[in-house]
């Protein structure tokens, strides 16, 4: 599995690689837009494949010559979006919204994932499944401490519904932290658990099988207030692909999409619903 995911991560570099040679030779007249990418790290190798591939099917919908390249280091979240404030080594990210994000930075309102990041299962320690098989109310949970990355837009409204949080900036980190009892629970996508659970299952960790945590944050592509053309021209080829199906395909190419999608049809979990707090955007796509 990792050496698939190395490959798919050294295709992503030749794909950007060859979109900048091909861009060259099309519409030479246009100015070429330029995107640069968050670097592949280990453990984001198969969302990147899909993020990479959906803003490059958006921008082959639309005119004019792009570039599509990658930062080579790795960057924390909050680097990132001071990166994209200031136009620096990177200028296009995806991540879920806040109000902080959206004061700062441009959401590209077309949700990358439909509503797969509105539902949150839990990673949890093995030994504490019954633990949580007994939880029945919200209520119950607040006596728990969730874990999650100092930036993530789930630390507001997991906060904002009175749950207690334990945050660091580094994703890798939370995994050990949770191990070592640092806090009970971490919240994670639908979409997101079931690769974590085949990475740290042999630790101990595992998908809690009973509960849902309900709650509308959609999924964006961010830019700089700057960049508007950029924005606007991502946007237009986002809706095109949602209009002629080839997003839909290209999300239900992917497997974990696939068992999120079952996962969410079929079950019979505990749903508790959070509200979020004032000045999360709606998602004006969303069907």
């Amino acid at each position: 599995m990792l050496k698939t995911l190395q490959r798919a991560a050294a295709g992503l570099l030749l794909a950007a690689a060859s979109t900048l040679a091909c861009a060259a030779d099309t519409a030479s007249s246009a100015p070429l837009m330029r995107f640069i990418l968050p670097s592949v790290t280990p453990g984001s190798e198969v969302q990147v494949t899909y993020f990479h591939l959906l803003l490059r099917l958006a921008l082959e919908k639309t005119e004019g010559p792009f570039s599509i390249e990658f930062y080579p280091y790795e960057l924390t979240s909050p680097r990132r979006a001071l990166e994209i404030k200031r136009n620096g080594v990177i200028n296009i990210m995806w991540d879920g919204t806040n109000v902080q994000r959206e004061r700062e930075l441009l959401p590209i309102r077309v949700s990358l994932v439909r509503d797969l990041n509105d539902y949150r299962v839990f990673m949890i320690r093995k030994e504490d499944e019954a633990r949580f098989r007994d939880v029945r109310t919200l209520e119950e949970l607040r006596k728990m401490t969730a874990g999650a990355g100092a930036n993530w837009p789930s630390v507001d409204v997991l906060r904002h519904n009175g749950l207690k949080v334990e945050t660091t900036v580094n994703y890798s980190s939370l995994f050990p932290m949770l191990k070592a009892k640092r806090f009970d629970f971490m919240p994670r996508g639908v979409h997101e658990a079931w690769a974590e659970e085949q990475q740290y299952g042999k630790e101990g960790l595992m998908v809690e099988p009973t509960i849902f945590l309900h709650y509308r944050v959609p999924f964006y592509f961010f830019v700089s207030k700057d960049n508007k053309a950029m924005a606007e021209r991502v946007e237009r080829g986002l809706k095109l692909a949602q209009a002629d199906g080839s997003f839909d395909k290209l999300l239900n190419g992917y497997p974990a999409f696939r068992r999120a999608l079952a996962e969410i049809a079929g079950h019979k979990r505990k749903v508790f619903e959070l509200e979020l707090p004032i000045g999360i955007a709606s998602d004006s796509s969303k069907q």
